[in-house]
C-alpha cells in the first residue's frame, strides 16, 4: 500500500506546514578563525526570509548584545540575488559585524564580504554548502550525537535496540558517528538505508519489528509533508516510541524530542558576536554549538505506550503535551 493512502485522512495543511518549516537543521567545519577583530558599532543583520522561526533568533540575538546597538535590517525575501546586492549594500556601509540568518543569507554574505566578519545561524549542514572563511563563523543548529544519546539513555533506561531510517547519499556519515556513539551508550544503533521515500515503507516494517525504539534523523529522503505522520503513527501502533528533532514531532504523537530553542540559538549567536567584536580570535574553526537543549515531551504517548519516566529526566523537559 503507498504511503499516501495509508497516512491519516485528517492531517491538516497548517501541521504539515509547521512540521516542513522546522525540518532545517548542522555540523560544520569552517577553515580559519575570525582574522580581524571589529570595533563596536552598527550590525547588520540580513535575513533569507521572513520567518517566525528567525524573528525569534534575532529577538535573541538582540537580548544578548549590549542595548543600544544600531542595526542595519534587510529581508532578502528568499532571492539570493537580492540577497547578493543587499549584501553589497551592507559592504559598503559602516556594519562592523554581520549577522545571516538562514542558508540564503550566509551565502549572499560569504560571496560578496570579505572584510567584515560575518557569523550565520539557523541554517542546515554549512558543510555542505561550504560556508567557511577566514571572516566567517556561527552556531549550529544540530544537537550533538553525543548529547542526543545520552539524553535516550536517561528517557529509556531499558532500551538496547535504536532503529534509524536514513538515505545513505545524504546520511551515511553521520549514521557512522551515530553508530559509534551508540555503543558508548549502551545502544545498538541498526541502520536501514533507503534510497527514495518509495523505501520508507519497506524499511520501516523492518525497523519496528526489531527494535525497541525509532531515532528520526533529520533526512529529507525520509521525512516529508507524507511521510512524517505516517511514520509516527506506524511506529505507536508497534508500540514503538519515537524520538524526534523537532517539536512538532512531539505534538504529532512522538513520545519525545530533542532540539534547540530558537530564540535561545538567537541568544548564544549573540554571545558569539560579542566576542568577535571584543576582539576575540576563535579558538576553534568550527561552529559553536548551541548549549541548552530543548527537550519535549508527549505525556499521552508515554501513557499509550506503558512507560513510567524516570524522576530524573523530569527536571529536563521543557514542554510537555
Amino acid at each position: 500500500m503507498g504511503i499516501g493512502h495509508t497516512i491519516h485522512q485528517g492531517r491538516s495543511a497548517g501541521a504539515n506546514a509547521r512540521v516542513w518549516a522546522v525540518v532545517l537543521y548542522c555540523l560544520a567545519w569552517c577553515s580559519l578563525p575570525i582574522a580581524a577583530s571589529a570595533q563596536a558599532g552598527e550590525i547588520a543583520i540580513l535575513q533569507s526570509s521572513d520567518l517566525a522561526a528567525y524573528r525569534d533568533a534575532i529577538a535573541g540575538f538582540k537580548s544578548t548584545v549590549p542595548s543600544g546597538t544600531p542595526y542595519l535590517e534587510y529581508d532578502l525575501q528568499g532571492d539570493l540575488e537580492l540577497g547578493k546586492k543587499l549584501a553589497r549594500k551592507i559592504r559598503a556601509s559602516d556594519a562592523s559585524l554581520v549577522v545571516a540568518v538562514g542558508l540564503k543569507a550566509a551565502l549572499a554574505a560569504k560571496l560578496e564580504i570579505i572584510d567584515i566578519p560575518i557569523v550565520y545561524m539557523m541554517i542546515l549542514d554549512p558543510a555542505k554548502h561550504q560556508l567557511t572563511g577566514p571572516n566567517i563563523t556561527g552556531t549550529t543548529l544540530e544537537v550533538p550525537v553525543e548529547r542526543q544519546l545520552k539524553v535516550l539513555r536517561q528517557f529509556l533506561p531499558a532500551a538496547r535496540k535504536l532503529g534509524t531510517l536514513y538515505d545513505p547519499k545524504k546520511s551515511g556519515g553521520k549514521v557512522k558517528e551515530a553508530t559509534q556513539q551508540a555503543a558508548a551508550n549502551q545502544f545498538d544503533l541498526q541502520d536501514f538505508p533507503v534510497d527514495s521515500e518509495k523505501d520508507v515503507p519497506q524499511q520501516l516494517r523492518a525497523l519496528l519489528s526489531a527494535n525497541d525504539a525509532m531515532w528520526l534523523m533529520p533526512d529529507s529522503t525520509v521525512l516529508t509533508n507524507e511521510s512524517i505522520r505516517y511514520i509516527i503513527e506506524a511506529a505507536l501502533e508497534r508500540h514503538v516510541p519515537v524520538i524526534g528533532f523537532s517539536p512538532e514531532f512531539t505534538k504529532l504523537g512522538a513520545l519525545l524530542s530533542i532540539s534547540v530553542n530558537y530564540t535561545q540559538v538567537g541568544r548564544e549567536t549573540g554571545l558569539l558576536a560579542k566576542r568577535i567584536l571584543e576582539g576575540d580570535r576563535l579558538p576553534t574553526a568550527r561552529p559553536v554549538p548551541i548549549e541548552r537543549l530543548k527537550i519535549t515531551v508527549n505525556l499521552k504517548t508515554a501513557k499509550f505506550l506503558g512507560l513510567s519516566l524516570p524522576q530524573e529526566p523530569n527536571n529536563l523537559i521543557d514542554e510537555t503535551y
